[in-house]
Parts: structure tokens; sequence; C-alpha cells
């Protein structure tokens, strides 16, 4: 999965998973906050043998966003925007160490499952919100697994393309 779009596209619906499950107000700052965090990010350079840590990084964060949808009633108010803030800079830093910083442009309507998440949300019917970053939660951690095997000839690439 060596590719930009869907790891960005997985980071972006788990961040719009998280957001259609928190208030309103929190809501509407850390969607602001996930753009800014975009947009401040795409002037970042990052160098190319960073590439390995970059992905693992937007990996765990996929993993942590995915996840906070399972404890959303358990979260402070400032957890949303620092994972949101988180989203949009390792966002950025895939794109960056990819050089391909449009592939964020093509990603970034995956956060408008927020939508729908947040009328899910305020019916009190989660359970369709949580399967859904479950999956996301089991695709994220069998790319970083992926990346973590050893250098066998002929597997990795394979499985990463």
């Amino acid at each position: 999965m060596r590719g930009v779009v869907l790891p960005l596209a997985l980071l972006f619906s788990a961040t719009g998973l998280m957001l259609g499950c928190v208030p309103r107000a929190v809501r509407a700052s850390s969607t602001l906050l996930l753009l800014a965090t975009v947009a401040a990010g795409s002037f970042v350079e990052i160098p190319r043998p960073a590439l390995e840590g970059v992905y693992l990084g937007c990996w765990i964060s996929v993993v942590v966003i995915a996840a906070s949808v399972h404890f959303v009633s358990r979260l402070d108010a400032w957890a949303p925007l620092l994972l949101s803030a988180n989203a949009g800079a390792i966002a950025s830093g895939v794109a960056a160490v990819s050089d391909a910083r449009i592939a964020v442009l093509r990603a970034l309507p995956c956060v408008l499952l927020l939508l729908p998440a947040s009328h899910l949300a305020a019916r009190n019917a989660l359970i369709p919100v949580k399967i859904v970053s479950s999956w996301i939660i089991a695709i994220a951690l069998l790319a970083a697994t992926l990346q973590l095997q050893p250098v066998t000839p002929g597997y990795l690439p394979d499985h990463l393309e």
C-alpha cells in the first residue's frame, strides 16, 4: 500500500467518523483546524529517507483516530482538536514525502463521512459508525504489519503496491 491516496483516504475517513460523533461546536472547530493544518503543512518539505517513518505514523494515526470513535463519550473537548491537527499534519507529511501533494485534495472529501456519522450519532445509532471504524482499524493494522515485514525477495513489493 505505497499509494498516496488510499492511506490519506483512510486517515480522512477515520477523522470524518470521529468528527461525526463529537458535539457540533467541537466538530466545526476541529474541521477548521484539520483544513488549516493541511494548508500549513503543504509548505513543509520532508526528506525522502523519512518515507517509512511517515507511513508508519500515518497507519498509527489511522488506528488511534478510528479507535477514538469507540471512546468518544469519554473524550475531553480538546481530544478531537488534537486528533484533527494530527490528521492534517500526517496527511501533509505523507503527501510531501511522496511528492504527491495533490493527493490530499483527492482524499479530503472522505472527511465528509462526518455527515452520515453525525446523523447516526444524533439518533444514538452509533453501531454502524463503530463497525466502519473497526474495518478501518483492521486495514491500517494490516498495512502497518506488511510494512514491518522483513524484506523477502518477491514478497514485499507484491503486497505493498
